[in-house]
């Protein structure tokens, strides 16, 4: 009986160890407003920056019961642009996108892309994410996007985009 109980009890131990590490997880999303002005040249790469973005990373970081120096890693799981204007424009102006971050004193660093972006897309496009370690960007006070983009139309008026990303975030809680 002894037996089945210490099996239980391992068990059990396992199990709270998984729902406390699930406890640690959780998102942040940013949103940023970029524009693609008209008069752009066709098939030549242009850069489009993002405003230098507040992270507030440790506000963020304190409603979920950690701190900066607790993440483990934080991963950008999704990165959507959504064309804000010409409303009856959509996304097959764009030949290709990459999206890079930077932040003080680190490296740029692409973090999504669509190398072809097909000419039946519509308002909404969702880039491949490259899946790497985002922490120390992230645990900056900014960062800055910069969307490196090939368009295959002459764009006659702006296009103002949303720039929407969503980052999974690994962390200790309170060191646990």
């Amino acid at each position: 009986m002894k037996r089945y109980l210490m099996i239980f009890a391992i068990i059990a131990g396992f199990s709270a160890c998984d729902k406390l590490d699930e406890l640690t997880k959780f998102e942040m999303d940013y949103s940023q407003r970029v524009v693609i002005p008209s008069s752009t040249g066709v098939d030549l790469p242009f850069d489009v920056y993002s405003p230098e973005t507040e992270t507030n990373s440790s506000s963020e970081f304190a409603v979920n019961d950690t701190r900066k120096d607790l993440i483990e890693e934080i991963i950008l799981r999704k990165l959507t642009l959504k064309l804000k204007s010409p409303e009856e424009e959509d996304f097959s102006f764009l030949e290709s996108i990459k999206v890079y971050m930077s932040a003080d004193d680190l490296p740029e660093i692409r973090i999504a892309w669509n190398e072809e972006v097909a000419a039946t897309t519509g308002g909404t496009l969702e880039l491949l994410t490259s899946g790497d370690d985002l922490k120390d960007y992230i645990k900056k006070d900014k960062f800055t996007l910069r969307l490196e983009t090939v368009t295959d139309e002459f764009l006659s008026s702006d296009h103002e985009i949303d720039v929407l990303s969503v980052f999974f975030v690994d962390a200790k809680v309170l060191g646990l």
